[in-house]
């Protein structure tokens, strides 16, 4: 989370400094109208600029993964990016509607004049200028679109196939309103940094849009393939599902995940995958629980001998420290990324010594005999709790259970309230910050 957060204020604090190197906040005269002209040019910038980094990072481009840490923690910089890009339209947005409003109402006199009255125009300044009345149009009716798409993704209720649908339309309305933020922009600002910035921008984020409406997003990842075996654990609600895929699947790390289609109109679905990889069998199993629409219908829909797509992989939950020591906790379905671990560590062992945690409120004997024979194998030291009977799992049970916890580094996949109730724990106890790893597997 650390990089996300240093990323987002990098980018705010970067294109605040580049335009306040091109204008001012304080113009002379100081003026309703003068201050209004200066932050709706501020504010477009900021505003236009968070919404074209957005659009580049749903393209998922896996070069940047290592520098944020995985695409989970990419889509929820992306998260940010939307809803601070929101805020600041809506205040650019009263800024603009709301002042002609207090115009009309009589509470201010709108000034005389108009800048560069009388003088010359250039070719393209003067086209421009002609755009402005249409540009405002289009910008309006591009931010009301934009506002009702936003807001739905962060709606919970929403169902995840339509919020994969309408969100794609989030680049149409990005489209309209560069087309706005270019006909409206300072003509100034163009010859200098901060206007060399906005049209890379502006140029990267079009592209990417032309790229998500013609469905290309991840589109060098995808492999096909078809569905070998189902396994179904009734007592815990959770299906296994094995795929073999065709060639061009470039090999996953344990703790990675990937995008599965195996109906297009519901769309990908991300899922954590289960398996280390082989390349002799290309065989992927994914894990998945019951817990929604969607993964309660999978029963029923899937299939043995479906085609389906897989696109991947992503993350960089992939265990990867210099600790001699680790302890995973796996809550719930969160057992998933331990499971490919596991079979990893089986098929090539190493030194490093294991705790893995494992709270269920759910218990299925087979499913357990089976995570039992994975520890074996992977050379883990299981600590299972099962719902009340063992009680709740918390820091202090884990440090008591491994007395070398200071030298081990912590990785945790489960319910996101509970990881931050341990990282707090652990982080109050003396843990550096960045031996607590946690995938924030949300994306939406």
């Amino acid at each position: 989370m650390k990089r996300i957060k240093v990323t987002f204020l990098a980018i705010l604090l970067l294109l605040t400094a580049l335009w306040l190197a091109a204008d001012t906040l304080m113009p002379v005269p100081f003026t309703y109208f003068t201050f209004r002209a200066v932050f709706m040019q501020y504010s477009g910038v900021i505003g236009i600029g968070l919404m074209s980094i957005a659009m580049l990072l749903a393209l998922r481009p896996k070069r940047l993964e290592p520098h944020l840490d995985g695409l989970d923690k990419m889509y929820r910089l992306h998260k940010w990016l939307g809803i601070t890009a929101l805020a600041v339209s809506v205040v650019h947005w009263w800024w603009g509607q709301g002042t002609k409003w207090m115009v009309g109402w009589g509470w201010l006199a709108k000034p005389t004049g108009e800048p560069n009255a009388g003088g010359t125009l250039g070719t393209i300044e003067g086209w421009l200028r002609s755009q402005r009345g249409l540009a405002e149009s289009v910008g309006e009716w591009a931010f009301y679109a934009a506002a009702v798409l936003i807001v739905l993704a962060l709606v919970k209720r929403f169902p995840y196939h339509w919020f994969v649908k309408t969100h794609k339309l989030l680049a149409l309305a990005y489209l309209a309103l560069a087309y706005h933020s270019i006909a409206l922009t300072e003509m100034d600002y163009w010859t200098q940094p901060v206007g060399w910035v906005l049209a890379a921008l502006l140029a990267g984020g079009s592209a990417a849009a032309l790229l998500t409406l013609a469905g290309r997003i991840g589109a060098s990842r995808k492999v096909q393939g078809r569905i070998a075996a189902l396994t179904d654990f009734p007592a815990l609600r959770i299906l296994e599902t094995a795929i073999v895929l065709e060639h061009g699947w470039r090999g996953h790390a344990a703790g990675q995940f990937a995008f599965v289609t195996a109906d297009r109109v519901e769309g990908a679905h991300p899922y954590t995958i289960a398996s280390a990889w082989n390349p002799a069998d290309r065989r992927l199993v994914f894990i998945t629980k019951a817990l929604g629409d969607h993964t309660s219908r999978l029963r029923e829909h899937l299939k043995i001998g479906m085609p389906v797509t897989v696109e991947g992989p992503y993350g960089c939950f992939d265990f990867e420290d210099a600790q001699p020591r680790q302890i995973w906790v796996g809550a719930g379905i969160g057992i998933t990324p331990f499971i490919a671990r596991l079979k990893s560590r089986a098929a090539t062992p190493e030194a490093k010594a294991i705790d893995l945690f494992h709270p269920t409120s759910e218990f299925d004997r087979n499913a357990i005999d089976l995570l039992t024979e994975d520890a074996a194998a992977g050379d883990a030291r299981l600590h299972l709790l099962i719902g009340d009977k063992d009680g709740r799992l918390n820091g202090e049970r884990i440090r008591a259970a491994v007395p070398q916890w200071q030298s081990a580094s912590i990785w945790f996949c489960g319910p996101a309230g509970f990881g931050q109730s341990l990282r707090e724990d652990f982080l109050a106890h003396g843990l550096p910050p960045d031996r607590f790893h946690q995938e924030l597997f949300q994306m939406r």
